[in-house]
């Protein structure tokens, strides 16, 4: 696939400095500023991903008038949490 450009973008001459004095030994500009969009771009796809599931969520409770208490909710969330630590910490650890 062709590369394109973003277009250029004016800013202070103070913030170009300061991103100047924080680019890595082999960074340059560009690809900082590529690497911020493509960060800034997963973001919002994450945002509005989930912003999506809670809208669904909330029309099927407008729906269905089901809800579930809130420490059963977090009681779920914590086990996922334990079982995805336990299984990255591998046995014997």
């Amino acid at each position: 696939m062709k590369s394109c450009t973003l277009p250029a973008v004016r800013v202070e001459p103070e913030l170009r400095a300061e991103l100047e004095a924080v680019l890595g030994e082999e960074e340059t500009i560009s690809t900082f500023v590529a690497d911020a969009v493509r960060r800034a771009v997963d973001f919002r796809r994450v945002q509005t991903d989930f912003h999506a599931r809670g809208e669904a969520a909330w029309q099927d409770y407008l729906r269905t008038g089901v809800s579930h208490p809130v420490d059963e909710v977090f009681d779920r969330v914590q086990t996922r949490i334990d079982a995805r630590r336990r299984e990255l910490q591998g046995p014997g650890t």
